[in-house]
């Protein structure tokens, strides 16, 4: 089932409060879905890429971006759902990087340099044509998770404790929904970001 996440984004206050969570069952594939709604604005970001790079969510308008929050030392969610974006970077054919794009970024940015970033990124085979892993100074990756509604926090050892959120933003930078870690299901994420893709 696919959690939808509203989010009033401005302060944390605001964002820890969510405006509501609706479950929608899966359709059949011959039923008819209708169109995913239009959450508010994604908040927009400049970061920096694998290949050092600067990389803007408005960089990817006119393209369906999927947009994620990952770090290259977690050994709990991360390497259960990287695969699996990867499954569906590879089932999106054609699509991919012309029409549709991921953007990774790290809640790790002391560790995960654009170096680490892209040995991260071909330890998963992502392709980098439509797949940006992005890193960025401290303050500003921990004001981005705040407003995409993601938890990271770094313990006195140095683990970051996460929340796994991938969020589908439109070809216009609307959000238009949030899928929470554990309820992550690859195929209903590709048809979603075909579905999206399909409107004008």
């Amino acid at each position: 089932m696919r959690r939808l996440i509203v989010i009033a984004f401005g302060t944390l206050a605001v964002l820890a409060s969510l405006v509501g969570i609706h479950l929608y069952e899966t359709p059949a594939p011959a039923a008819w879905a209708p169109p995913l709604p239009k959450i508010a604005a994604a908040p927009d970001f400049t970061l920096t890429s694998q290949d050092r790079a600067p990389v803007s969510l408005a960089d990817f308008r006119g393209r369906v971006v999927a947009v994620t929050f990952i770090f290259t030392r977690c050994t709990a969610t991360c390497p259960v759902l990287t695969p699996l974006m990867s499954l569906v970077q590879d089932r999106l054919g054609r699509d991919f990087a012309s029409k549709i794009v991921f953007a990774s970024i790290t809640v790790d940015p002391e560790h995960d340099t654009p170096e680490m970033l892209k040995l991260y990124a071909q330890m998963y085979g992502a392709d980098l044509g439509g797949w940006s892993f992005l890193t960025g100074p401290p303050p500003v990756i921990a004001d981005l998770s705040r407003r995409y509604g993601v938890y990271a926090v770094k313990d006195a050892n140095g683990e970051v404790e996460h929340s796994f959120l991938t969020s589908i933003v439109d070809q216009r930078g609307i959000l238009r929904v949030q899928y929470l870690g554990v309820r992550f299901d690859p195929e209903e994420f590709r048809r979603d970001l075909l579905s999206v893709m399909k409107e004008r």
